[in-house]
This record gives structure tokens, C-alpha cells and sequence, in this order.
């Protein structure tokens, strides 16, 4: 079995996560990552949980050049899990040319090496945002992909699409893309986990952030939706749990397991947690009293967004393995680590 994977975006967050897990498996990995939205230094947390350095290439996949030159230099890779994009839902929204250059430009470019090779594995890193504001709860495969909120959501979309049509036309392409709920945690070693530039764009980071006194306050927006307690519900997925999702779909397409060549799953719990259900997360798991405020609801948030995680479960034999309190503790133990914060003694 070939086993050198390229993970592009791989010093990110969750592509540092399965660079983990794939080494952990016995499977080379090359990194290539722009570090746009990533540090360099994640290698040697990496290192210090695997006790394997990946091979490393900095550039930046729009280049189409340096792809074909990448692909002419690493001639045995046959597998490749691309998670290299930009994610913030509000960029797009301002800017998004820059989302359909980075997020499209790049997946074209890969694809077009990767539809060179007699065998070739690509899963792609997908989003829940496809749905939208799905019209039933929990959310399965079959449920409609509607007219995406924003820009970034819609690269999702046309990107699961561009990946259809060419499988569809390339038989030796195997291809899966994976519909990511909510990620969040960190890993237990606290080695690696989430780095936002700037203020962070997802509820856990701000959560911890405010934990250690780095942001002021926590806004909640919106406590009047239809739910149990007024605030949106989402799927909230251990980092690691996803990442494990990575290497059981890669192995599902290496081992020629697939039923078509382009399939796709939902990655989630299978359980929707609301905002307040996060925040007591926090307080059991951290014994501290969050400061959080109830402010206005912001636009273009769903209600809410669970998965029916049974295609997962049964064709890939995966499985969320974490709580939302153990998910929300290894973030907090993270947060700690990073910013040398030493809890008082009572």
C-alpha cells in the first residue's frame, strides 16, 4: 500500500490533527501549508506527540507552477487530504473574490495533478454549511444542499461539485468529502489545538479566551430562538474525533472499499448542544464562573444544526468517541498551556 499522504493546510488546526493521527497509523505525510493561518511552530508539537517530523513544503497552492512542481518532486504520493482554505464565514462575506481564488484555485490545481495518476485517494474537507438551515433535525446525508449564506459556504458546495464532475469522468480518482459539524478541543498532550489570528471567529476559543482574562466579555446573540433555552444549537466534535474520520475515510478508499468514487459523510456527535449548554460545559469543567453578557442576534446564524452521524457510523466504522465536556476541557487545558496561566488556589 502506497502510504506518503499530502495534507495541504496541515500546521492548521484540524490538518494538525490528522497529521497526528495518519503518523500514528504508520502512514509518511508531506505538509505543505502557505502558513496564512498557521504557525510554524505547530511542527514541533506534532514532533513531540509522534516522535516523527513530516516533510514540510512552504508555498502557496494558487501558485499553479509550484503545484506541478511539488507533484513532479513527490512523484509516490497518491493520496491527498486538502484542507487548505480560507474559513471565516464574515471575510467572505467582504472579500469574496479572495474565497473563490483561494478555496477553488487551489482544489482545481491539485485536482488537475492528481487526475495524472493511474490510483489516486482525495477527501476533501467539507462543511456542514452546505445545508443551510436544514428542515428537519438531526441532519442526514439526503437532506437538501441549499443556496449557501455566504461565500465561503458556497465554495463548499461548488467545490463538492467540481470534485463529483471529475471523479465522474476519472475513474482511478477516489474521492471522499467530509461534512465537519463543529469542531473544537485540542489534543489531550496539549501539544497542539486551536490558534485563531486576531479575535477568534468560533464560540469555544472566545470562551476560553475569556476564561484567562484575554477577552472581556462573551456575547451570546440571540436568546430568543426557538429552542429549549432561546440559544442556537450546534454539533460540537472533538478535534481528534475528526481527524480519526480522516484516516477511516482514507483507508476506506485505499483499500478499494468505496460503493462509487465520490461519496460524502456528515462528521458530528449525532447531539446538539445549545451556547448556554457550552458555557456550563465550561464552568463544570473549569470550576469558573464565565462573564458573558445576552446581546442581539447576529445575522446569517441558523437556529440550529445537529448531524445523523448513521452513514459515518456504519460505512466508514467511525464513531465520536469524546463528550462535550471532555472536548471543552482539552480546549481549556490548551488556552492554559498557551498563554501561562496559572489558576489561583482557593
Amino acid at each position: 500500500m502506497d502510504n506518503k499522504i499530502l495534507v495541504t493546510g496541515g500546521l492548521g488546526y484540524i490538518g494538525s490533527h490528522t497529521v497526528v493521527e495518519l503518523q500514528n497509523e504508520g502512514f509518511e505525510v508531506v505538509i505543505v501549508d502557505n502558513l496564512s493561518n498557521a504557525e510554524e511552530s505547530v511542527m514541533s508539537g506534532i514532533v513531540a506527540i509522534t516522535g516523527q517530523q513530516p516533510e514540510f513544503e512552504k508555498f502557496d497552492l494558487r501558485d499553479k507552477a509550484d503545484v506541478k512542481a511539488f507533484f513532479a518532486k513527490y512523484t509516490d504520493i497518491n493520496g491527498v487530504i486538502h484542507f487548505a482554505a480560507s474559513k471565516a464565514v464574515g471575510e467572505s462575506v467582504e472579500n469574496p473574490l479572495l474565497y473563490y481564488e483561494n478555496n477553488l484555485g487551489a482544489l482545481i490545481y491539485l485536482l488537475q495533478e492528481m487526475a495524472k495518476k493511474g490510483s489516486a485517494q482525495f477527501i476533501f474537507s467539507s462543511s456542514c454549511t452546505v445545508y443551510g438551515q436544514a428542515d428537519t433535525m438531526p441532519i442526514t446525508e439526503d437532506a437538501p444542499v441549499k443556496p449557501a449564506e455566504s461565500p465561503y459556504g458556497n465554495t463548499k458546495q461548488i467545490g463538492e461539485e467540481i470534485l463529483k464532475d471529475v471523479c465522474r469522468v476519472n475513474p482511478q480518482l477516489s474521492s471522499i468529502a467530509l461534512r465537519y459539524f463543529n469542531p473544537i478541543g485540542a489534543h489531550p498532550s496539549t501539544e497542539i489545538g486551536e490558534l485563531p489570528i486576531g479575535v477568534p471567529q468560533n464560540l469555544v476559543p472566545f470562551i476560553t479566551q475569556t476564561g484567562v482574562g484575554l477577552r472581556e466579555q462573551l456575547s451570546v446573540f440571540g436568546d430568543d430562538y426557538p429552542t429549549p433555552d432561546g440559544t442556537c444549537i450546534r454539533d460540537y466534535i472533538h478535534v481528534v474525533d475528526v481527524a480519526k474520520a480522516h484516516v477511516a475515510a482514507l483507508k476506506r478508499l485505499m483499500h478499494g472499499k468505496n460503493s462509487e468514487n465520490f461519496e460524502f459523510f456528515n462528521l458530528g456527535t449525532g447531539k446538539g448542544s445549545s451556547v448556554l449548554e457550552v458555557i456550563q460545559s465550561f464552568e463544570r469543567v473549569s470550576g469558573k464562573k464565565l462573564n458573558y453578557r445576552i446581546a442581539p442576534r447576529r445575522a446569517g446564524d441558523v437556529i440550529q444544526a445537529y448531524a445523523d452521524t448513521k452513514k459515518a457510523n456504519g460505512v466508514l466504522g467511525w464513531k465520536a468517541q469524546s463528550t462535550l465536556d471532555d472536548a471543552v476541557k482539552s480546549a481549556w487545558n490548551w488556552e492554559k498551556k498557551i498563554r501561562d496561566y496559572e489558576e489561583m488556589s482557593v
